[in-house]
Formats: structure tokens, C-alpha cells, sequence
């Protein structure tokens, strides 16, 4: 990124460089680079590595364990991540709930859940999404009636990223049905474990496991795990949902995916030349760099407001999620047709690391575009499609 950084900027941007020389495992780094499949213990690995130098959460206010990281440090590091191979990290504690819980939460949510999620050893899931209810939001129908010290809770949530993981999930449930549908939504955390709650996998056409669906029949979650209070869950959802469209920029991944189509442009030859030397071909990669310039600049200004104590308001972080998904997503496109007819097989051995079948047929840069290139398919859909981030704009950014 073309900008100038002060000489305690460039002395961060130094240490993050020389300790994920040092500190990220190898064996991680390379599955990163190839597009190898991640195992839970990958990200684990990494993110409690983070934990210990305290830049899992590097962004939480210091006395919440934090750093307090200004903007441009935030940025730089996702970008030093992307460009040298981190996983992508599970962001739903640090970046999700976390804030949420420190912002809004009782002082004994605060010193059960926080320190946990600081070391990375508790790995959080977001239940937000129905089948009936996914970018309206507010058409939720899991219930949790009131039994005292407990909540009842029955309903289902859909695509719930990592719940095969998760230890815990942050969720919205219905604890009312009088007056305007957002008034009787809840923020509830809920156990993975507790008995009642059921998940089931979602394979993606990928063949990786990433979705699930999670069903409660009859599950009994304490009531002291209510955030805040009952029936202003839809408040603490739409703060939680300002930062998930932060997120949705995709600062790492793109700048992971651009280095590596720059990579396979060098490799890749027709008729004797590189298509690094295809005027037409990199006059794409030069106009997707460009917009992603723009996008750092325009994350960085709402970083900054939100630093100086303004929110970032649903109109800028829409904005920033349409453009971070709708970029990453031209990116997989480049990096499918620069692999061309090599990218079309499908070779789940080497892709996942099972059974003998690990050596690629065909060159090692070709076996991951296609996966990453269906699977990205879903980002402008997931976190609020792109068609209501425009109708938030019109109504908050312009008056519509």
C-alpha cells in the first residue's frame, strides 16, 4: 500500500515481519501457500502462537488484554499476514463476539470468556442465519422461552461456519413476540456441548466441510449467559455486524491471492511466453490492484473514525464488504484463467492430505484456484448480500 509510514509504523510492520519468519510453523505455511485444506488444529496452532504475544487480539482496548492498536497497525498486519502465507484467522472470538462481550457483557462474562478467547483456546461459531432468515435477519424464529434460572431453546441455524469446531456459539434467539419483529431478539451464549444441541454438516462443492447446520431440541443454556438485556439483542447483533463487514474486507486473502496470481502469471507459459507478459492479461491484475488500493484507503479512513470513538455506521461498512468480496472474487477468477485447463482436475488426495495419493498431476500452482473459486462464489451472499448492503447505503449514505 502507497503510503507513508511513520518510522514507529515501519518498526511495527518490522516485528510482525521477523516474528512470523520466526514463529509460524512451516508445515502451516506451506498449506497456506499451496491452498492446502487447514485442519483445526492448523488454526489453533497459529491463532494460541498469536495468543501469547498477545496479537490474537491485538485491537482490544489494553484493559481488556488488548494492544489497542491504531488502524494503520491493524492494516499492516493483515497485509505482512497475507503476504507471508498466515491462515486466515478465525475471527468470530477476537473480532465478533469478543468486543461484544467487553463492550456489553457482565463482569463475570467478561472474566469467563475473555481470556479464553485472548489465547485462542475456546473457538467461537456465529448463530445468526435460519432457513427463513438470513439477510432479514430479523425473521428469526429459534426460540428461547424463560424457565427460570435456564432458557428453552428450539430452532434451527444454517451455515454456521466452523460449528464442527466450536466449543462455543454466540446467538440470536427469539425471547419475544410483541411489537416490531427486532424487539424481541436476544444475545445469547450458548455451549456447544450442552446437551440438545445437534450439528450437522454442510458439504460445500468443493469438497471441503466448512457450513453446518445446528439444531436445538429442548437445550437448556443458563440464563446468566444472556448479553446485556432481554430483547436488545438486535443492538448488540447490528454492533457485532459493523465489525463482521470490517472483516469481510479480506485484507488477508487478498493480498495472499494477488501475490500468488503474480506468482502463477511468471510461471505459466503460451507459446513460449509468460503470461506476466500478456499486455491484455495484466491489464486486469493491474485494475483489480487498483480498486484494492481504494479499498485499503477507504478502510483505513473508517478504521480511523471508529478509532476516535465514531461508529463506523452501516453505510461505510456495507460499502467496505461489497467491495473486499466483490474483489477477492475477481482475484479467483484471474487465478482460474491464468491455470487454465490444469485447474479443472480434481485431486481431493494431495488437496486434503489423505491417503497415498499426495503428488498433484499437473503443476502444484493449478490444484487449488477452482476450490477457492466455487467457494468464494458465496461471499457476496454470506455476512449480508451484496443486493441489501445497496439498500442499506441508499437509505443510510444517501437518503433514499
Amino acid at each position: 500500500m502507497d503510503l507513508h509510514l511513520s518510522a514507529q509504523e515501519q518498526a511495527f510492520e518490522a516485528e510482525v515481519r521477523e516474528f512470523i519468519a520466526r514463529e509460524l510453523p512451516r508445515d502451516i505455511r506451506e498449506k497456506v501457500r499451496l491452498d492446502r485444506h487447514l485442519a483445526r488444529d492448523d488454526f489453533m496452532r497459529w491463532q494460541q502462537i498469536l495468543g501469547r504475544k498477545g496479537w490474537f487480539t491485538g485491537a482490544w482496548p489494553r484493559e481488556f488484554g488488548g494492544h489497542a492498536w491504531s488502524p494503520m497497525q491493524t492494516i499492516i498486519f493483515n497485509r505482512v499476514a497475507g503476504e507471508m502465507h498466515c491462515p486466515e484467522l478465525q475471527v468470530f472470538g477476537p473480532a465478533m463476539v469478543g468486543p461484544v462481550i467487553y463492550t456489553f457483557g457482565t463482569p463475570e462474562q467478561k472474566a469467563e470468556h475473555l481470556p479464553a478467547i485472548r489465547d485462542s483456546s475456546v473457538w467461537w461459531c456465529q448463530g445468526y442465519s435460519e432457513p427463513g432468515a438470513g439477510s432479514d435477519l430479523a425473521a428469526l424464529q429459534t426460540a428461547a422461552e424463560d424457565d427460570g434460572d435456564h432458557y428453552v431453546v428450539n430452532g434451527q441455524k444454517i451455515w454456521t461456519s466452523y460449528a464442527h469446531h466450536a466449543d462455543w456459539m454466540f446467538c440470536l434467539v427469539r425471547t419475544g413476540r410483541e411489537g416490531k419483529r427486532q424487539q424481541g431478539i436476544s444475545f445469547l451464549l450458548i455451549d456447544m456441548k450442552t446437551p440438545g444441541v445437534e450439528v450437522q454438516p454442510i458439504r460445500m462443492m468443493d469438497g471441503r466441510h466448512y457450513l453446518n447446520a445446528v439444531f436445538f431440541n429442548d437445550a437448556r443454556v443458563p440464563r446468566r449467559n444472556l448479553i446485556g438485556d432481554e430483547g436488545r439483542g438486535w443492538t448488540y447483533a447490528k454492533f457485532l455486524l459493523e465489525h463482521e463487514r470490517v472483516e469481510n474486507a479480506n485484507l488477508r486473502f487478498i493480498t495472499q491471492e494477488l501475490q500468488k496470481l503474480h506468482r502463477v502469471a511468471a510461471e505459466v507459459r503460451s507459446d513460449g511466453k509468460r503470461l506476466a507478459d500478456d499486455p491484455s492479461f495484466m491489464a486486469e491484475v493491474g485494475a483489480v490492484e487498483v480498486q484494492f488500493k481504494a479499498l485499503e484507503i477507504g478502510l483505513l479512513r473508517m478504521l480511523s473514525d471508529m478509532d476516535a470513538g465514531a461508529p463506523a455506521g452501516p453505510g461505510k461498512s456495507s460499502f467496505i464488504k461489497i467491495r473486499g468480496t466483490e474483489i477477492a472474487q475477481r482475484i479467483t477468477e484471474l487465478l482460474v484463467q491464468a491455470s487454465g485447463p490444469d485447474a479443472l482436475r480434481y485431486q481431493p488426495g494431495p488437496l486434503f492430505g489423505q491417503g497415498d495419493d499426495g503428488a498433484p498431476i499437473g503443476p502444484a500452482h493449478a490444484l487449488g484456484p477452482v476450490a477457492t473459486y466455487l467457494f468464494c462464489r458465496a461471499m457476496t451472499i454470506y455476512g449480508g448480500s451484496t443486493e441489501v448492503q445497496k439498500n442499506i447505503m441508499a437509505k443510510h449514505a444517501l437518503g433514499l
